[in-house]
């Protein structure tokens, strides 16, 4: 039986994330740029990078990057756009990666991360990072703020994209966030369904894996303003530190 993970990130998700735009990936590594301050042509591994957004904005600010994710549909999207030659895409699951490491920096982005039910999957994806990392390495793992997520969670939406209506249930489950998606084609009406489920770390949770993969955290921020972290206000939980 397939992993969720391993059905969800298909030719249907680039329907539902569509509106996740190249802008907006630029924006936030601009700002990303100033918390690594690496220089020109540092190594910057995007780990679970999806349809390439950060990794080409990474790689048109100057960096030599390579972009992993486990989903060949969205590597062929990444591998289309413009600049895509300049990144080096591999295909890979993020807890065993195909790498020697020797990276200045790797980023883990929008949620991708605690997709596992066991924790001690979560921490083999921080050590991969830590491997990953020279000493001395930096990175950066961009995680939804649980509080947040719970308190403005929306049960229930629909939405037309082109010729399809997507609907989302979303809900908290067992420490998840879970989403069930349906996209129905308007021209023959036929359903195709997918889940998704990350499940929920407190900032003391997240806290603890990093320490037990043996990488230092420096900062916490609430969203790319570089504000601090607070847990009930804050949209976003971003992790930056270093590996000693």
């Amino acid at each position: 039986m397939s992993e969720w993970y391993e059905e969800s990130f298909g030719e249907d998700y680039l329907i539902v994330y569509r509106h996740r735009d190249f802008g907006g990936a630029r924006r936030e590594v601009e700002k990303m740029i100033d918390w690594l301050a690496l220089p020109h042509g540092a190594k910057v591994l995007d780990l679970c990078c999806g349809m390439g957004r950060h990794s080409l904005a990474l790689s048109e600010a100057g960096y030599e990057v390579t972009g992993v994710d486990l989903s060949e549909a969205l590597l062929r999207e990444a591998r289309s756009q413009k600049g895509a030659g300049s990144v080096t895409w591999i295909r890979s699951d993020m807890r065993k990666l195909p790498l020697d490491g020797g990276f200045d920096a790797v980023v883990n982005l929008f949620t991708s991360f605690g997709y596992f039910e066991e924790d001690e999957e979560q921490v083999k994806v921080l050590r991969e990072i830590h491997r990953m990392l020279k000493p001395g390495g930096k990175f950066i793992i961009d995680f939804l703020n649980p509080a947040y997520v719970i308190r403005h969670l929306v049960p229930h939406s629909v939405r037309e994209d082109g010729d399809n209506l997507i609907d989302e249930s979303r809900r908290i489950e067992n420490g998840y966030v879970m989403k069930d998606i349906i996209l129905t084609s308007k021209t023959d009406q036929t359903p195709r369904g997918y889940h998704e489920r990350v499940k929920l770390y407190s900032l003391e949770q997240f806290s603890k894996m990093i320490a037990a993969a043996e990488l230092r955290l420096e900062a916490v921020h609430g969203c790319y303003d570089e504000s601090d972290y607070d847990a009930e206000s804050s949209t976003r939980m971003i992790f930056r530190g270093t590996r000693t």
